[in-house]
């Protein structure tokens, strides 16, 4: 996660991200607010849940495929092993800025829900040669509609289109609804502190999708690697 020199709104001008990907990923999803959204109002975004939760599942193949011992996690070595051989072109230190950033447990091995936040930042990174060719190599085209759907709930949340999601903002979309009617505050504050890993009062494009996966229950595994459709 980034740095930050203090916390609650002010504290957004001393955000300082740890990683050349995560400065990348502040600057896309800044690029990408300014284009705007369809997104009318969060209960649209969770009427989409079903739908996503389907799209992400049917990346458990690709999930297997870099699982090479089977272990039901994917250790550095396998990333980059398997990288290699779908011959995507990113160098050591982007596979290893990538793994970090989504082994948020820092437990040395990515589950399926972090991999599903890993095959996200590959697709917004489609700008760059080496990510369209990642893309293309990893099957990712059958995901893009799934995808865009994530980044477009995301700008609906940044209001300010900061890249960052703020408590305010939360509670700003929460409000919004196509009825007129206002939510509690409580409410919105709950999802925020589910989407606010670091409790840092910001929310960055990566702390979203991991929020969004427990959300839709991706990240309920059981022992024995099997998925909870709960």
């Amino acid at each position: 996660m980034g740095g930050v020199l203090g916390k609650g709104e002010s504290s957004r001008k001393g955000w300082i991200p740890e990683t050349k990907l995560e400065a990348k990923m502040v600057e896309v999803m800044q690029r990408r607010a300014s284009e705007g959204t369809r997104m009318k109002s969060f209960n649209s975004i969770i009427l989409k849940f079903p739908k996503i939760d389907e799209s992400l599942r049917k990346c458990k193949t690709i999930f297997e495929q870099f699982d090479t011992d089977s272990s039901g996690t994917i250790d550095p070595e396998e990333l980059k092993h398997c990288f290699h051989n779908l011959e995507i072109p990113f160098t050591e230190e982007e596979i290893s800025d990538l793994f970090e950033a989504c082994d948020i447990n820092e437990n040395m091995g990515m589950k399926f829900n972090e991999f599903i936040v890993l095959l996200c930042l590959v697709y917004l990174l489609k700008e760059d040669p080496a990510a369209l060719h990642a893309k293309s190599q990893m099957g990712l085209p059958d995901l893009e509609a799934t995808f865009e759907t994530l980044v477009d709930a995301f700008v609906f949340l940044d209001k300010n289109r900061d890249g960052y999601v703020s408590k305010n903002e939360m509670v700003q979309a929460i409000n919004e609804t196509s009825s007129g009617e206002r939510s509690s505050g409580r409410i919105a504050m709950k999802r925020f502190e589910e989407m606010d890993w670091d409790r840092n009062g910001m929310v960055t494009f990566k702390e979203f999708l991991f929020a969004f996966t427990s959300w839709v229950g991706i990240d309920d595994v059981d022992e024995d690697g099997a998925e909870s459709l709960n």
